[in-house]
């Protein structure tokens, strides 16, 4: 499902949002788990999951097509852990 598909489904399932209120919505969600891995913080969801930041190490690599060695910087990874409903919905096959 693509952010768009969301949208419209939002749309469709609450009668009393129209489109342009189902997107701010939708990217007013978005932005707060955003701005929250931003500024360093964990966003849980329960029965859903939940966000964070992992740090990984600066380390060398080798380019694969010219078999240079490369550095790559130590970066901030965002990282998302299902929880325990959204595993057994899964599994399940069940939904809602």
């Amino acid at each position: 499902m693509t952010k768009s598909e969301l949208i419209e489904q939002l749309a469709v399932e609450n009668t009393a949002l129209s489109k342009k209120e189902a997107e701010l919505v939708v990217n007013t969600i978005f932005d707060s788990i955003s701005q929250a891995l931003i500024g360093g913080d964990r966003v849980e969801i329960r029965g859903f999951g939940s966000f964070t930041i992992r740090e990984r190490d600066a380390r060398e690599a080798r380019n694969p097509k010219s078999g240079d060695l490369v550095k790559i910087p130590p970066k901030k990874t965002p990282f998302f852990k299902t929880g325990k409903e959204l595993r057994e919905r899964v599994n399940n096959g069940t939904c809602c």
